[in-house]
């Protein structure tokens, strides 16, 4: 069980939180001044968690949080505890890197929860730093999610890896489709080869075409020479076709064929070139919808939609935000030897109350602002507004 410094000069103090915390399982340690706070967290076996008077005699709680600062020990896992108005106080205690303050007289239920809250980010940061030795390739490029929508994402990628079956990735922008194909390609027989990422809404219809299947020379103005295109290029690795809505009924009629023949003929000619490929495809919009509408062929759908993995949004996945605000902290860090900034108990609610429109990318973007903003130190409520 987890252990827990109790330091006030107030014996009765310590008596309450030690019997507190005790009841709750956990080991308690006692100490009476700052000097002793400073010695215990550095010791060889420091404690999990310390609960800490700002106003004590010798060293003040201020003072603790000041030298340990200086020698770049952040975050600190330290909580503590300030007289009612003691406002200013308590931000100082923030920006030297406390992870949280309770207000004397406190309520017992509240500092169980914030000593809990706690833990559970330590679980949180212990967790990414699993996932990042387990990561293959970019340790930036991974998953990220413990939520049940996330383990069934992760259960049907397992699934889909190993096999040749066409991926159709579907959900709302910026939830995460391009590191599920990655994901799939990274995992399954065609990892050896290519992965080409095309996005379909970036290229204009004229060029498209040109892009995914390549031209002969002299296929239209321009066209000085022979080019492949990205199709021979992923010959016997993966294509990931992303924003697939957006492509016209031309070139959906022969993006069927390749997936039909596993062969095509570059624009302007007539040989045919044969390609083994997996093809993953990604949308943000209702393929159904769109088949219904007329603007999407039903027949590349039921070709392109063998097995369909549905990305959920930020906000019907809230329990994995804290796990992505401790990753996005390490990935955009100052510099790569620097400690992860810090950020608030009460910036982090803020974190995890938010919709977030535009999901993961929009919370990567306010970690990676407010993380520069920061400067190192301690990320609260202003920073993230």
């Amino acid at each position: 069980m987890a252990r827990i410094l109790v330091a006030d000069d107030d014996s009765g103090i310590r008596s309450l939180l030690l019997e507190l915390f005790e009841d709750e399982g956990y080991e308690v340690d006692q100490a009476t001044n700052g000097a002793a706070v400073i010695d215990a967290l550095r010791s060889v076996a420091p404690p999990d968690l310390v609960m800490m008077d700002v106003r004590m005699p010798d060293v003040s709680g201020i003072d603790v949080l000041r030298t340990l600062s200086e020698k770049g020990d952040r975050p600190l896992p330290v909580i503590v505890m300030t007289a009612y108005g003691s406002a200013s106080i308590a931000i100082d205690a923030i920006q030297y890197g406390a992870y949280d303050y309770v207000t004397k007289p406190f309520d017992l239920e509240d500092v169980l929860l914030r000593a809990g809250r706690f833990f559970e980010r330590q679980a949180l940061a212990n967790e990414v730093q699993k996932l990042r030795h387990l990561a293959d390739g970019d340790p930036n490029e991974y998953i990220i999610g413990n939520s049940p929508a996330m383990q069934d994402v992760f259960k049907d990628i397992g699934r889909v890896a190993r096999t040749e079956a066409t991926v159709l990735i579907t959900g709302e922008t910026g939830t995460g489709k391009e590191l599920v194909a990655t994901t799939i390609h990274r995992n399954s027989g065609y990892a050896h080869g290519p992965l080409i990422k095309v996005n379909c809404a970036a290229l204009p219809e004229t060029l498209l075409e040109s892009e995914l299947f390549g031209h002969e020379k002299g296929a239209f103005t321009g066209a000085i020479a022979q080019k492949k295109g990205h199709f021979e290029r992923a010959n016997r690795g993966t294509i990931f076709l992303d924003e697939i809505g957006e492509m016209t009924f031309a070139t959906q009629k022969k993006l069927l064929r390749v997936l039909q023949e596993r062969e095509f003929e570059r624009v302007g000619g007539t040989v045919s070139v044969k390609v083994d490929v997996r093809v993953i495809t990604a949308t943000n919009k209702n393929l159904p919808q769109e088949v219904r509408d007329g603007s999407f062929r039903e027949d590349l759908y039921f070709r392109l939609n063998v097995i369909e993995i549905y990305l959920p949004p930020l906000r019907e996945r809230r329990d994995d935000i804290p796990l992505l605000v401790e990753h996005f902290l390490h990935k955009h860090r100052i510099n790569a030897s620097s400690a992860p900034t810090q950020i608030s108990a009460g910036a982090m609610r803020m974190l995890v109350d938010h919709d977030w429109p535009g999901n993961v990318r929009e919370l990567e973007n306010t970690m990676e602002r407010a993380t520069i903003m920061a400067q190192g130190g301690v990320i609260t409520e202003d920073l993230i507004t």
